[in-house]
């Protein structure tokens, strides 16, 4: 007699929830998906997706991370400036990305949204905003850069531009751009030798 599996264990069914979230995202855009979709295309119900989400913007929130987590690596070369440098360029070429191209969606959403845009300001931006504070403490700890830096102030610096040309201008985020960037920055916030 065969015996029946059951419920499929959790981790998967997260997993595949995750994994429909992300691709209908990909496929349609954030205003497109519905939690309905996602069950339809996970297999699942409404209810399952509800029992880890509060709501649709959470697990698309969710997916976008899982799927996207390993593409942006914490450098570390022994050069503050390369490393904020790779840091920031890394990101950029994730933006330009069809993929990448879903964080500009997220944010126009977001500002008719405040749970939306609550959950990416958390789970997104302020871990990358963590990972440049972690250099420019490093560059300050090796000396290359001066004791009473405002490092918030110089993560706006860094991030301000490459948000205005993705949300605002429209112009060109491109590797000449990021280093460009980072060397102007740089060389406001030095040490004068």
């Amino acid at each position: 007699m065969d015996k029946k599996l059951g419920r499929p264990r959790s981790e998967k069914t997260k997993t595949d929830i995750l994994t429909a979230s992300y691709d209908l995202l990909i496929e349609n855009g954030f205003k497109a998906i519905t939690v309905e979709k996602i069950a339809e295309k996970a297999g699942v119900s409404k209810a399952t997706i509800y029992k880890w989400w509060p709501n649709k913007a959470a697990v698309v929130i969710d997916s976008f991370l899982n799927a996207t987590s390993d593409k942006l690596p914490i450098p570390n070369t022994g050069s503050t400036i390369e490393d904020m440098f790779i840091q920031v360029n890394n990101f950029v070429q994730f933006l330009i990305s069809k993929k990448g191209n879903v964080i500009a969606e997220i944010i126009a959403e977001g500002q008719f949204d405040s749970k939306l845009a609550d959950i990416y300001r958390q789970a997104y931006f302020k871990p990358r905003r963590s990972i440049s504070k972690q250099i420019l403490e490093r560059g300050i700890s090796r000396g290359d850069l001066r004791k009473d830096l405002n490092i918030e102030l110089t993560i706006d610096l860094i991030w301000g531009p490459v948000f205005y040309r993705l949300l605002i201008t429209g112009e060109v985020l491109d590797e000449i751009f990021v280093r460009n960037l980072i060397n102007y920055v740089f060389e406001g916030i030095k040490l004068n030798f």
